[in-house]
C-alpha cells in the first residue's frame, strides 16, 4: 500500500499531555540519567519551569505520530530541530502534512510555541 494518499494530505493532530512520569520514564528507557529530565529542582535551578523532554523522547514521538497514522510506512529517516522546551504539564500537539510519497513534514507545539520542527522520510 502506497505511502501517499491524496485524500489525507493533512495528518490528524495529536495531543499528547506530557505527565511527569512521561518525562522520567522516557528519559530512564532511552538511558538519558541527566537530572533536567527527573528532578524538578535541578531542573529550575538551571533556569527551566520544571523537568522537560529529552531528544531521543521527542524523535521517537515523532515517528510514532507518523506510524500510528500511515501504519504501512517504513521509516527510513527523521530529521528535526528543537524549539522551546516541553514541560512537565504542557500538551503537546503534533500536526502533520505529506508533502511527498517519501516525505512528512511534522511539527510538535506546545502553549510557548514549537517544541519540534522538521521531516520524516518514507517508504512503502
Amino acid at each position: 500500500m502506497p505511502v501517499w494518499r491524496p485524500d489525507l494530505p493533512q495528518l490528524d493532530p495529536w495531543e499528547l499531555p506530557v505527565t511527569p512520569t512521561l518525562i522520567i520514564s522516557t528519559a530512564l528507557a532511552t538511558r538519558d540519567f541527566q537530572d533536567v529530565h527527573h528532578d524538578r529542582d535541578a531542573a529550575v535551578r538551571r533556569g527551566g519551569k520544571d523537568i522537560f523532554l529529552n531528544i531521543l523522547t521527542t524523535t521517537g514521538l515523532v515517528q510514532r505520530y507518523v506510524t500510528d497514522q500511515l501504519p504501512d510506512a517504513d521509516v527510513r529517516g527523521i530529521a528535526i530541530r528543537l524549539g522551546t522546551p516541553c514541560f512537565a504539564g504542557d500538551t503537546l500537539t503534533f500536526t502533520g502534512t505529506v508533502v511527498s510519497p517519501e516525505k512528512i513534514a511534522v511539527a510538535g507545539r506546545t502553549a510557548a510555541g514549537a517544541h519540534v520542527t522538521g521531516t520524516v522520510t518514507v517508504a512503502s
